[in-house]
């Protein structure tokens, strides 16, 4: 009986080895094909973007502020395009058709004019390093949002009175600030801020204020618990 009981409970032990290495090799290959195919799509955007590798490697240096100047140049750049708006006050059809219309121009022009303006005849590691960087950033960046879409969806079908509380204060809050700010300064301020977060996130700065706003939320807490003791 001894014997028996031994010989069952090696037999478990073995199962359950045999179990937990399946679900180990199962992962291991969900992340080998996961990484496959973000090298992959990494390796096809940039060669969709390579006519435009010059310009990227640029912005891409303004936008992290290599230079401690480059933010006033950005913020420049952004008050002229919306001060521009402002005066020409256009329609939104003649808006979204200039616009438009530009990305046509530098999607024709910016290929064939950027090596000659910005000089880059071939590129060094370092450069070819950081744009395949860049490429895998915006892939993985698509793919969260893509999988926050997704997350949507399925708190839609799993929660639908959650989702519907959610996406009605969402957007109830989004109405009423558009009703209080002028729709063009809005904007505005959404473009500086979107431009300026790679230089405030390289830089530490985001980083250091939400520790100092988490550092006086605890200490409101702390305040809060000594007083109901």
């Amino acid at each position: 009986m001894l014997g028996a009981a031994i010989y069952a409970e090696s037999s478990r032990s073995r199962q359950v080895l045999v179990r937990s290495s399946g679900e180990a090799e199962i992962m291991a290959e969900g992340d080998n094909r996961s990484t496959n195919q973000l090298a992959a799509e990494t390796a096809s955007l940039e060669e969709h973007f390579r006519g435009w590798g010059d310009v990227i490697l640029v912005i891409d240096r303004v936008l992290r502020w290599e230079k401690p100047w480059f933010p006033a140049v950005v913020m420049g750049a952004v008050s002229f395009v919306f001060l521009l708006i402002y005066y020409l006050d256009p329609s939104v059809l003649s808006g979204v058709s200039c616009f438009v219309m530009l990305l046509c121009l530098a999607d024709y022009l910016v290929p064939t004019l950027a090596p000659r303006v910005f000089g880059f005849k071939e590129w060094t590691t370092e450069q070819q390093q950081r744009f395949h960087e860049i490429c895998s950033n915006l892939v993985k960046t698509r793919r969260r949002l893509i999988g926050w879409w997704k997350r949507l969806f399925v708190l839609k079908e799993e929660k639908p009175k959650m989702y519907f509380m959610s996406m009605i204060s969402a957007l109830a809050a989004v109405a009423w600030i558009g009703q209080q700010v002028h729709n063009l300064f809005l904007t505005y301020l959404i473009a500086s801020f979107l431009l300026l977060l790679p230089g405030l996130n390289k830089h530490g700065i985001i980083t250091k204020y939400v520790g100092m706003g988490k550092r006086e939320i605890n200490k409101l807490l702390k305040l809060k618990e000594k007083k109901n003791e």
